[in-house]
């Protein structure tokens, strides 16, 4: 199989899609480079510009560290696929992922990973704990959903939408994995790698024995703003708080290589 141009049609596609490609692709070798994927499972979608009933995702069958711009899957909310594409797609990914962008139009991206840590915090009884500081951008601001096997029940999708609410953008699916949402795919890919380190944290200190030192709420909320903000990290005159680490994160995974994900 190449890894180039797999759908014959992507490489003349829309600018504004074609940069949605190229980053969504490159959020998928992303996660691969730090450890966040699961063989061929889990997923990432990003909503088709200009369209509300449109998503890009990955083909079943492709490891996340060899997908390019051109191999991702066009959807639409009724899983048709609407290009030349020669894959199919995990019908558990369209159930997770056409539900929240049938109900979040605010969701340009949507991110579903099973880490070990993110699996291991999602089945405790007490979930993401405020005990670091990544964990405090998330601060009253996590939801769950609770486990009802493999997302492969179309009903299911109803229940996921009422849980994770009009606002959240961190969603953690108990027993399962973590989700994260974002106006751009550089958000949701940053929203995901603090989520997870808060979790690996959480898994090292839980693992001690001893008990976390405590973060009075006031100072837990205060972090959670800054995060929101994203005054420490915006460079001035850029809009998105997230570009200047989203272009750092790019060189992980720029050429030299076998094959760009801008293929």
């Amino acid at each position: 199989m190449s890894l180039h141009a797999v759908n014959p049609s992507a490489p003349d596609a829309h600018p504004t899609e074609r940069q949605v490609r190229e980053d969504l692709a490159a959020a998928y070798r992303l996660v691969a480079y730090y450890g966040m994927d699961d063989s061929i499972y889990t997923h990432i979608s990003a909503r088709v510009p200009g369209t509300k009933d449109q998503f890009l995702i990955n083909p079943f069958g492709m490891l996340f560290q060899d997908i390019t711009a051109s191999s991702l899957v066009k959807i639409d909310l009724e899983g048709r696929i609407l290009d030349d594409s020669p894959y199919d797609v995990n019908p558990a990914g369209f159930t997770i992922h056409s539900a929240v962008h049938a109900a979040r139009h605010d969701a340009a991206c949507v991110l579903h990973t099973h880490t070990v840590a993110g699996v291991a915090v999602s089945s405790l009884a007490c979930g993401l704990q405020p005990c670091n500081q990544w964990a405090l951008q998330f601060h009253e601001r996590v939801v769950y959903h609770d486990f009802e096997g493999i997302a492969l029940d179309a009903d299911e999708r109803d229940r996921l939408v009422a849980d994770l609410g009009p606002t959240a953008r961190a969603l953690i699916l108990r027993n399962h994995g973590l989700v994260t949402l974002g106006r751009t795919v550089s958000e949701a890919f940053i929203l995901m790698l603090n989520l997870e380190r808060a979790c690996r944290v959480q898994v090292a200190i839980q693992s001690t024995g001893q008990a976390a030192y405590p973060v009075p709420a006031e100072v837990c909320e205060k972090t959670a703003r800054q995060y929101e903000s994203g005054d420490s990290t915006r460079e001035v005159g850029e809009a998105d708080p997230n570009a200047r680490e989203w272009r750092a994160m790019l060189q992980r995974i720029s050429p030299p290589r076998a094959s760009s994900f801008r293929d």
